[in-house]
């Protein structure tokens, strides 16, 4: 049996399906219950109750919408490229799904264990921007057109501050594997030696990128209701906008993730003598996760000038700065080799 999933090439698919199924469907069934506390966040503050009718305590409220979206008709515009208009919720979706192939959940635990996982991630993540351009493009009007540039603009603002930012995490490590980054943390000090400490500041830099790089307020600019509307996705509706919400919640979750294996630790304990496990990256995606739905419940929205003058005049020679501080730090083994993890060992 062990040879049929190893050597031949029907095992290695099925294997395979199996360990990407194994990813999908917890995820996906997460998303839903995630867009759940997102809603109850923003209602607590707002002092009201939030979804509270579908199932106890309005827990299935997202599958409810969830079945809405999908029996609803698709209404695709009498001027719209049918193909391109179709095809660019399906490339957002299978994009934000594809980049968790290289994302451990515990140790040995991913699918694509590869020394460039950092790399890959990146090139993913930047492919997600030609669903939301195609889709504003086959629209064929102004709104939907004038959110998918934006939100081009302000991916590639943010990306190139979030690359710095991880350069300098790559630095301390020396290696561009996320397992290989959790390791370096791995001190025996427990929180006190996670990354978030050395490189401090950056920590605030890639969540507020973060939040910018999945058009999340208040960056939401691309889908700004006062000025266009619904942006990008104005004339979608049924599973082609479910799937463009999906996408942007699966690229805010990965962000989460990402926070936490950069600078928090990942999958390991908080506190020395306690076990590590998947556990405890679940509760720092969700730590995470709470942060971003409380930013978008008491912050107002950026202009769309104040946007791009954070990005270019602030993050991106700050994130420079910090990644020349970072090497000469590691260099010169300052504080015991603090920012140069890679002489510890580990």
């Amino acid at each position: 049996m062990v040879e049929f999933f190893t050597q031949n090439w029907l095992g290695i698919i099925l294997l395979t399906l199996g360990q990407c199924l194994l990813i999908v469907v917890p995820l996906l069934v997460a998303l839903a219950f995630l867009l759940y506390a997102d809603r109850k966040i923003w209602a607590a503050v707002q002092i009201r109750r939030g979804p509270n009718v579908v199932g106890p305590f309005g827990l299935f409220q997202s599958f409810a919408d969830f079945l809405k979206y999908i029996v609803k008709e698709v209404v695709i515009p009498a001027g719209a490229d049918k193909t391109v208009f179709l095809l660019a919720p399906m490339i957002s979706f299978v994009v934000a799904i594809i980049a968790w192939a290289v994302i451990p959940f515990s140790d040995g635990w991913v699918l694509a264990d590869i020394n460039v996982a950092i790399l890959y991630v990146f090139a993913i993540s930047s492919l997600g921007v030609y669903g939301i351009i195609m889709g504003g493009w086959a629209s064929n009007s102004k709104y939907p057109f004038l959110g998918s540039l934006r939100s081009a603009a302000q991916m590639i603002s943010y990306e190139v501050s979030l690359g710095l930012i991880i350069i300098g995490v790559i630095i301390s490590t020396g290696s561009m594997n996320f397992g290989a980054i959790v390791r370096a943390q791995d001190t025996g000090w427990g929180l006190l030696g996670w990354y978030w400490i050395p490189h401090f500041p950056m920590v605030f830099l890639f969540t507020i990128s973060a939040l910018a790089e999945t058009n999340r307020p208040p960056f939401d600019l691309p889908e700004a209701e006062s000025e266009l509307v619904a942006g990008y996705q104005v004339e979608y509706s049924s599973t082609p906008f479910l799937l463009f919400m999906i996408a942007e919640y699966m690229a805010m979750v990965l962000m989460c993730t990402l926070t936490a294996i950069l600078f928090f630790g990942g999958w390991l304990s908080p506190i020395p003598g306690l076990p590590d496990g998947v556990l405890w990256l679940v509760l720092k995606i969700l730590i995470f996760f709470f942060i971003y739905s409380m930013v978008k419940a008491i912050t107002p929205r950026y202009r769309y000038d104040q946007l791009m003058r954070l990005g270019w005049k602030v993050f991106l020679p700050f994130s420079l700065f910090w990644v020349v501080l970072v090497a000469f730090l590691a260099k010169y083994e300052v504080l015991g080799g603090l920012w140069a993890r890679w002489t510890w060992g580990v």
